[in-house]
């Protein structure tokens, strides 16, 4: 099929060198992309993917707890950090990746 028509689209810079790298690995260029997520939107009458924010566990979602829980939160882990039962980083995230994750 003849391609005809023209987008001309503003994009965040960075947003647009970190697809095109992405694609690149995929061996797809940004308008096979454009192209294959519009026939998806026909397709399926919608974006092809779900569109909401990220929700973070309660357990690590600050905007949920009042200024003094926050605050007593932070002392009490400055506390755990000075008496040396601290966790190291990578099992930090780790053990956070596995609760978003559910894994």
């Amino acid at each position: 099929m003849q391609k005809s028509a023209t987008l001309n689209l503003r994009v965040d810079p960075a947003v647009k060198q970190s697809a095109e790298s992405v694609l690149s690995q995929l061996g797809l260029s940004m308008s096979t992309a454009v192209d294959m997520f519009l026939r998806q939107v026909s397709l399926t009458g919608g974006i092809p993917f779900r569109v909401a924010l990220p929700e973070a566990p309660s357990s690590i979602d600050v905007g949920t707890l009042t200024d003094e829980q926050l605050l007593e939160a932070l002392s009490r882990g400055l506390g755990e950090a000075d008496e040396g039962r601290g966790v190291e980083a990578s099992a930090a995230f780790a053990r956070m990746r596995e609760e978003l994750t559910g894994a």
